[in-house]
């Protein structure tokens, strides 16, 4: 009777030290066993989640969303922000994996270098779903969806509205582009996308470009290195609002008016953003929603349970010109 009481302690010790392993890696109880893909035994689930960081309005609101879809769907959070490094993400993902959480869903901070650690999760039969970014990997066996927006059909859009906006103009249109995170998917594809567009008319020019690493202090530190460097800026394409917000600022420090001197595109439709849509600062935003919480709870729910899901999942987006964020631009939710 001793030696089997010794054994119970021993193994109660050892599932404590187990749980204990990777548990300053976000907020909630404990994960779940989801080895067999079917959650806890009363049906809930536990989702480990990775952030980029708080980077910008953005990420802020996207982050929101998430966190209280995640509560309106009953499904436990373990929240981790990576403040922008991938070696962040990467150790959250481990930990998520070592506390047996039953689904893992991250916005890569950049595309490539997650095949080691994503081969960890499959490796202990834990489902991962990307959201907003995509990965690189040749191996897409490794997660089981992607939720987020089309960055090159974005890009694409602001190329768009550039050429018919400059369709009667014959001369040089000098452009400046202000990049986001280096090596981050939305980087590399807005700036694809636009650059395959304007590149049909070769009085389009993009005279410098540099990342801004998505924040309005780097947007506006690096527009000021361009307005010194460059004085003949006709236009202004940014990756996201925040950076865009952030060179209006040097714009106007430079003794220019935004929106007019420089004309401006940028990316997001956040409220800061379209309120200098609205007030003539910006020109036209090609809108990129965050509030992906719904649907990635709902896609939890069916990878969970084994079911069939989409390879990829686009997110519906429109764009906004002057007008149009005047008259929604009391109506939006971030």
């Amino acid at each position: 009777m001793l030696k089997r009481i010794s054994a119970l302690v021993l193994a109660g010790l050892t599932a404590m030290s187990v749980a204990a392993c990777g548990s300053g890696s976000g907020s909630g109880s404990a994960g779940s066993d989801g080895a067999d893909g079917s959650g806890g035994a009363d049906g809930s689930i536990t989702m480990g989640f990775s952030q980029v960081g708080a980077e910008s309005g953005w990420r802020t609101a996207n982050t929101k969303s998430v966190q209280e879809s995640a509560k309106e769907a009953g499904i436990t959070l373990k929240f981790s922000d990576a403040q922008q490094k991938q070696e962040n993400q990467i150790k959250a993902i481990r930990s998520f994996v070592q506390q047996r959480v039953d689904v893992i869903a991250f916005s890569p901070v950049v595309e490539s270098g997650w095949d080691t650690v994503l081969k960890e999760a499959q490796n202990a039969k834990i489902p991962v779903i990307l959201t907003d970014r995509a990965v690189d990997s040749k191996d897409t066996t490794l997660y089981k969806t992607f939720l987020g927006s089309d960055f090159v059909e974005e890009g694409k859009k602001a190329g768009q509205w550039l050429v018919e906006e400059y369709k009667d103009t014959t001369e040089t249109v000098n452009i400046v582009e202000l990049q986001g995170t280096t090596g981050s998917a939305p980087a590399n594809d807005r700036k694809a996308g636009f650059a395959e567009v304007i590149g049909a008319d070769p009085k389009f020019k993009i005279i410098a470009s540099q990342t801004g690493d998505f924040t309005r202090a780097k947007g506006k530190e690096v527009m000021e290195a361009f307005l010194k460097s460059n004085p003949d800026i006709d236009v202004l394409y940014a990756h996201n609002d925040d950076m865009g917000l952030g060179a209006i600022e040097a714009i106007e420090g430079a003794g220019k008016t935004p929106g007019q001197d420089i004309k401006i595109i940028t990316v997001d439709a956040v409220k800061d953003g379209m309120q200098a849509l609205a007030d003539g600062k910006i020109n036209f935003i090609v809108e990129c929603s965050p509030l992906l919480g719904p649907q990635l709870m709902d896609l939890a729910k069916k990878v969970v349970k084994g079911e069939q899901v989409p390879a990829r999942v686009v997110t519906e987006e429109t764009t906004f010109t002057q007008e149009q964020a005047k008259q929604v631009l009391s109506t939006r939710q971030y």
